[in-house]
């Protein structure tokens, strides 16, 4: 297999992983079997890591009127997202030619040239957003045909799983990986719990990759967007005879989206459809969690709606 620069190393570049569990050597093999063993126990993968700052990252400028420009994202998404015949986006990522992709390198390398830390919050928050997703569909398609983005182990250390640890980039000297840019960048200095429905983790259970890149100007709106399709879809949320089944996500990263059930079903009910906000409303309990880890490839679906 061809390595690439930025995606992986001896070195673990972050301190923490994303479910299910993604270990880094600098953790210990013997805390990482303990804490795998402690999950299978358990049922299911561990919580998700806490959203733990990355105090360099702070740094913005607030009287910036700089702009990044997401065209080339936008006319990517343009060629390789695709509604799928139950209304859920997906890639096209056999239809990624070699312009295709060295048109996303040359963004993705346009990004990592930018000082981000110069830039203002709102700029700084859809560059974020934009990088992730950017970076999750360039390591798919490095390695297309995949069943699942699990399948792509280039994380450092024993028990990784997935792409999720791996340096794939380099911003202002520093190696960022997957993990960085949602658990110490994102989480930590937005605390919303609507980066959940824009961050595509090229899973059939994830919310969707939008069709249109994240702009500061416009963030707002995209994210309630997202929280409405994504909530107001049963991979999302289901109601069933005996309550509701919710995604994984849900339980995951349980507090960003409130403090118990209550402050769940309020979150979910404010983006959800009136018809499931009353159904929430009369559903007396959490019936159970599912994920959907299969790709998000567009191919795949249309095969199977034949």
């Amino acid at each position: 297999m061809a390595s690439y620069p930025h995606e992986g190393g001896p070195d673990c570049p972050g301190p923490r992983a994303s479910p299910p569990a993604r270990f880094c050597t600098a953790r210990g093999a013997l805390a990482a079997a303990a804490f795998a063993a402690a999950a299978l126990a358990c049922g299911g993968a561990p919580a998700a890591p806490d959203a733990e700052l990355w105090e360099r990252w702070t740094a913005h400028d607030p009287a910036s009127t700089a702009t990044v420009d997401h065209g080339a994202w936008d006319r990517l998404l343009a060629r390789l997202v695709r509604p799928g015949p139950d209304g859920v986006n997906r890639v096209a990522y056999a239809e990624a030619d070699a312009a295709a992709r060295a048109e996303l390198d040359a963004w993705i390398a346009s990004l990592a040239r930018m000082r981000v830390s110069a830039l203002a919050r709102p700029e700084q928050k859809a560059y974020w957003i934009n990088l992730y997703n950017a970076l999750t569909v360039r390591t798919v398609l490095r390695r297309y045909p995949v069943e699942s983005i699990r399948d792509i182990d280039i994380s450092p250390g024993l028990f990784s799983d997935g792409p999720w640890g791996a340096a794939l980039v380099g911003i202002e000297g520093e190696d960022v990986t997957l993990d960085d840019i949602e658990h110490r960048i994102l989480r930590p200095i937005w605390r919303d719990p609507r980066l959940h429905y824009a961050l595509n983790c090229a899973a059939a259970g994830c919310p969707e990759l939008a069709a249109e890149a994240y702009r500061a100007d416009a963030l707002e709106a995209q994210l309630d967007r997202a929280a409405r399709a994504y909530v107001n879809h049963p991979r999302g949320v289901e109601i069933a005879a005996n309550g509701v089944r919710l995604s994984r996500i849900y339980d995951w990263y349980a507090e960003d989206f409130g403090a118990g059930r209550a402050e769940l079903f309020a979150h979910l009910a404010r983006y959800a459809e009136p018809a499931l906000a009353a159904a929430l409303a009369r559903a007396p309990r959490i019936s159970g969690y599912r994920y959907d880890w299969a790709l998000n490839d567009a191919a795949r679906a249309e095969a199977g709606a034949r």
